[in-house]
Order: C-alpha cells, then sequence, then structure tokens
C-alpha cells in the first residue's frame, strides 16, 4: 500500500482536478482529511501544504504534494521526483516577495535594518536578511498577513498575479524565491522497488495531466494541393499524422499544439485550404 499526502486548503481544488486528469477519481467529504480514491493499492490522506514534506520525511507518508517553498521552509530532507508548474490560480509559478506599502522609504534589502517583517515563511526571510547582512525582526503571521501593513513595517507574502498586493497599496522590493508544486518522496520509501516504480507511474501520469493541460488536439481535412503548405504550418510533438480519406485527393491530418497557439493557427488553416478543422482537450500527453 502506498501512502500519498494531498495539500488542504488553496491547492486543494487544482491538485484534485489533476489527479482527475492523471486518471485518478479521488473524491472527499468537506469536513473529512481521507480521500477515496481509486485506486487498491493507495490511500489519500490531507494535509496543510505547509506539513506535507515533514510528514514524507519522517515516513509517515511515502508520497506527497506540496510546494518547493515549504520543503525550504522545514528544510526537509527528502526525494524530489517531479517538478508540476501550478497554482491556486494559474500555472504559472508563485512568487515569495517583499512588500511594503507605496508610501514606504524601504527600497531595498539594507533598508530593513531595525524593522519589523510579518510572513509565513519565517525561515526562508530570516535566511534572506542574513544572506544581505541584515538586523531585522521576523514573526510568524497566522493569515490575512497584507492586513498587518500598518502594523509592521514590511511583508513577505506569496503572490501569483501581483494584483491583491496593487489592490493593498502595497509595492514589491524584491523576490526571495519562486516555488512550484512538487511531487516529494520519502527516501525510505523510494528504495523500495514496488514503491518506487509505483510512485514513478504517478509521476509519469501527473506529468502528462500538467502538459495535457496546456495542449489541443487538431485534426482537419486537408487536398493534395495544399498539404505542404498546411504541414509547413503545423507544430507536433514529433511531426503530424497523415492518413489517407476514401475520397481521392484528400487526407486526414491529425496533430498536437499548445492551446494559445490554436486561436491562431485555425483560420490561417482554414484560408490555407484546410477543412472539417475539429479542436479536442487532451487528458495527458506523454513524450
Amino acid at each position: 500500500m502506498l501512502k500519498m499526502g494531498l495539500p488542504k486548503g488553496s491547492l486543494q481544488e487544482p491538485t484534485f482536478d489533476l489527479m482527475r486528469r492523471a486518471g485518478f477519481a479521488v473524491h472527499v467529504s468537506s469536513r473529512s482529511y481521507f480521500p477515496t480514491i481509486d485506486d487498491e493499492e493507495m490511500e489519500a490522506i490531507m494535509f496543510r501544504a505547509q506539513e506535507v514534506s515533514r510528514y514524507v520525511e519522517d515516513g509517515v507518508i511515502d508520497l506527497g504534494l506540496t510546494g518547493k517553498d515549504w520543503i525550504e521552509e522545514n528544510g526537509s530532507d527528502v526525494v524530489e521526483v517531479a517538478e508540476l508548474t501550478y497554482s491556486k490560480q494559474t500555472l504559472r509559478p508563485a512568487r515569495w516577495v517583499l512588500a511594503v506599502p507605496e508610501s514606504s522609504d524601504i527600497q531595498n534589502a539594507a533598508d530593513l535594518n531595525g524593522k519589523l517583517i510579518a510572513t509565513e515563511l519565517v525561515n526562508v526571510t530570516n535566511r534572506y536578511l542574513e544572506q544581505h547582512g541584515v538586523n531585522a525582526k521576523v514573526e510568524y503571521s497566522y493569515g490575512a498577513t497584507e492586513a498587518k501593513v500598518g502594523i509592521v513595517d514590511a511583508i513577505v507574502e506569496l503572490t501569483e498575479t501581483g494584483s491583491s498586493l496593487r489592490s493593498n497599496r502595497l509595492r514589491i522590493v524584491d523576490t526571495l524565491m519562486t516555488t512550484t508544486t512538487r511531487l516529494i518522496a520519502n527516501r525510505q520509501s523510494w528504495q523500495d522497488p514496488w514503491k518506487r516504480t509505483k510512485m514513478e507511474n504517478i509521476s509519469t501520469l501527473l506529468q502528462g495531466a500538467m502538459r495535457g493541460l496546456a495542449k489541443v488536439g487538431l485534426k482537419m481535412n486537408v487536398p493534395e494541393e495544399a498539404m505542404q503548405a498546411i504541414l509547413a504550418m503545423l507544430p507536433a510533438l514529433k511531426t503530424p499524422t497523415v492518413s489517407p480519406l476514401t475520397e481521392k485527393g484528400w487526407y486526414a491530418v491529425e496533430t498536437v499544439l499548445d492551446e494559445s497557439t490554436s486561436r491562431t493557427i485555425i483560420p490561417e488553416l482554414k484560408r490555407a485550404g484546410a477543412q472539417g478543422i475539429i479542436e479536442f482537450p487532451l487528458n495527458k500527453v506523454i513524450p
């Protein structure tokens, strides 16, 4: 049996969605910490993302999903199996930033001498101050860190887009670290052949689901005279798949491309002679 830790809180819904896209049906009631998962070889337990790396290191669970930030904050000795670039709102890395009120005189790390900083990321912040030779007090924030500006001199807070900081009239002074979600394993569990194979399989499926989030499939019918021009326009993991149709002189073309480019390329394909263009979502892309 493989025990896996899933993050409760802001990462819960995007994590459950990713698990489902990877092929695992995960369900949990609003008050439960023990999700059901349709794999008889797995058990799932939910923890705060801040705690997952400690429980993985201690062997309470074999495998877990948490942020690189909390691995660093806890100083956890774990195996990083895979990087999965998703956050609570976007598919981009998140940043821990040093922020101050727009009117503050603080312009860089050196200006923090003698100041008070609030954050959930206390250990990483203290290491940042040490690296810059700054003597400042760091206090733990139990949440609503942005609201503490005016009580403290600066905050270190997690941001994805920066919009919340701007709406609270805060200015970013520096970035302490960039963080992404990581699939991590207990070192002893990683040495177990059965568990390692199981964890590598899960990693492959999760990474495939991540790729599938950003890509779409594209099918179309192409006349022979337009084939070369259309093939030159198409990106693909390898090369597009081309199959002859029953109607002479026509071919079915299928490829995979970034979703962000499809809205540009589809009208161009139509103008170049493609017909019956179909775009479809992908659950997993395994290169």
